[in-house]
């Protein structure tokens, strides 16, 4: 073989060892997350609503009132602010929410929930002192829900649509708590 090829060969060798030695350290490529990213879609007729999230586990810690502190605006999941997308304007509540993207704030507390709709799009869901970084003044919609105590532990947060009863709703659900916030 001749120089160049050998060349050519030992760069690509150490280019593919630099990336497996990258990625093996940095954990992205050999480990499940633990708080995994997911996308909830529901379609009906024109309708469509698709929520980005991710999903953080239980993994035997006192979720609210400990992790999630009450009374505090949480990202609503880990990692990036959650987003929601409509399609069309929907009704929730008493409030109107035009057809658009909006991230999804939550002020948990032990009896009842503030769900919030907010129009700026975070790169991230809290700063580096790990508050979150929702701006009020963006607030499209703001709705006070209440809890629901469950009595199976759900392990890992999750947010789905359900309209088995032809009520349309965005549920959520994560250690022995569960929400249900109307839509139309």
């Amino acid at each position: 073989m001749n120089k160049i090829l050998k060349g050519l060969i030992f760069l690509l060798l150490a280019t593919a060892l630099g990336i497996f030695f990258y990625a093996y350290n940095s954990g992205d490529i050999f480990k499940n997350s633990l708080s995994p990213k997911d996308t909830v879609e529901f379609k009906l007729n024109d309708l469509k609503f698709e929520i980005f999230y991710n999903r953080p586990s239980k993994r035997e810690r006192d979720i609210f009132g400990g992790l999630v502190s009450y009374n505090k605006v949480w990202r609503t999941g880990a990692n990036e602010a959650t987003t929601f997308e409509t399609n069309q304007a929907l009704k929730i509540g008493e409030d109107s929410l035009p057809m658009g993207i909006y991230t999804l704030w939550t002020i948990p507390n032990k009896d009842s929930w503030q769900v919030i709709f907010n129009s700026k799009q975070y790169p991230w869901g809290v700063d580096d002192a790990m508050q979150a970084m929702r701006d009020p003044s963006f607030d499209v919609i703001s709705i006070e829900v209440p809890v629901e105590n469950i009595k199976n532990v759900v392990e890992q947060f999750t947010i789905a649509f359900d309209n088995s009863t032809d009520n349309l709703s965005l549920t959520m659900a994560w250690d022995t708590v569960k929400i249900v916030v109307p839509l139309k």
